[in-house]
């Protein structure tokens, strides 16, 4: 029981420490080397490549390298690369339109190492080397065009530097993917305040337009309606002749419709006269003596004056 338990502990501890031990040791040694995906590894022996391992696995290095495989590691070098697709923005490149604009291009793209020793050892700097390629491209590709082409045909634009780049950028190492021409915009900010002037100018003139129309579209739809109504008003005014001698004939055949009619005339009269009304009993004699007086004082007043 305490072998089997001793035994147990001793393959535990050998495989928590001694497996990793020694398969440091041997990878140390060149026995064998692991490429993950998408990465690459270049072997440099007293300044000459020997090996390059580009395809993820597990490799053998003496088969590939021979006696060599022992000393790469400790009189060598081992470069480890990445070759995952990249990505890259370049912001504001200056430009100038065929109208004289300034103008500023954002280029945004990709790129991956197509050759291990190009990128190692033909430039210091690939990656800087391909930004600098890329804003030489956009600016030389790119400058002179009308504004209105450079503001609506970027995937155009992105062909033309795409097509500019790549041979060039091959050479160092790195080969280009997609490009794109994400923004385009004014540099100078006098002239973007200046356009945007013209525009708040131009709403305001397309606005008073509108409201304008509209006032004379009610202008020319009240007009009409008064105009009709007018019309309408004359053509009753043209029959009420008419009408109203119409009404008459047909009150006058009846003489008691059309005595009754005429005294309420009279009396309607009357009373917007605003005259005085005495109203008297009938048969009280009051009438009679009313005048008399009013003779009598008329006379006196008659004899004063001719005295």
């Amino acid at each position: 029981m305490n072998t089997f338990f001793i035994s147990v502990v001793a393959g535990f501890l050998f495989g928590l420490i001694g497996m990793p031990v020694f398969l440091g040791l041997a990878r140390l040694v060149g026995f064998y080397a692991i490429v993950n995906e998408r990465r690459c590894n270049v072997y440099v022996l007293f300044g000459k490549v020997i090996d390059i391992l580009e395809e993820p696995g597990l490799y053998f290095l003496w088969t590939r390298m021979g006696w060599r495989a022992l000393i790469v590691n400790w009189l060598g070098q081992r470069h480890e690369l990445d070759m995952r697709l990249d990505q890259e923005y370049l912001r504001s490149q200056p430009v100038n339109s065929e109208e004289g604009a300034p103008m500023g291009i954002g280029i945004w793209y990709e790129m991956f190492i197509s050759d291990p020793v190009a990128i190692l050892f033909k430039n210091t700097d690939p990656r800087g080397s391909l930004a600098a390629n890329v804003s030489n491209s956009t600016v030389r590709c790119l400058s002179n065009m009308p504004l209105g082409d450079m503001l609506t045909n970027r995937h155009t634009m992105s062909r033309t530097v795409r097509d500019e780049v790549s041979p060039q950028s091959h050479q160092w190492g790195y080969k280009l993917g997609t490009v794109y021409i994400r923004k385009v915009h004014l540099r100078d900010a006098e002239m973007i305040k200046q356009i945007e002037s013209k525009v708040v100018n131009r709403l305001r003139q397309v606005t008073s337009a509108i409201k304008q129309d509209g006032a004379n579209q009610v202008s020319i739809i009240a007009s009409s309606a008064e105009r009709q109504a007018a019309v309408e008003f004359a053509k009753a005014a043209a029959i009420r002749p008419d009408l109203v001698g119409e009404a008459w004939r047909e009150i006058s055949r009846d003489p008691e419709a059309a005595g009754a009619l005429f005294e309420i005339l009279e009396t309607q009269k009357t009373l917007q006269g605003g005259a005085k009304i005495v109203l008297l009993p009938e048969k009280s004699g009051a009438f009679a003596q009313w005048l008399a007086a009013g003779q009598g004082a008329g006379g006196a007043s008659q004899a004063e004056g001719q005295a």
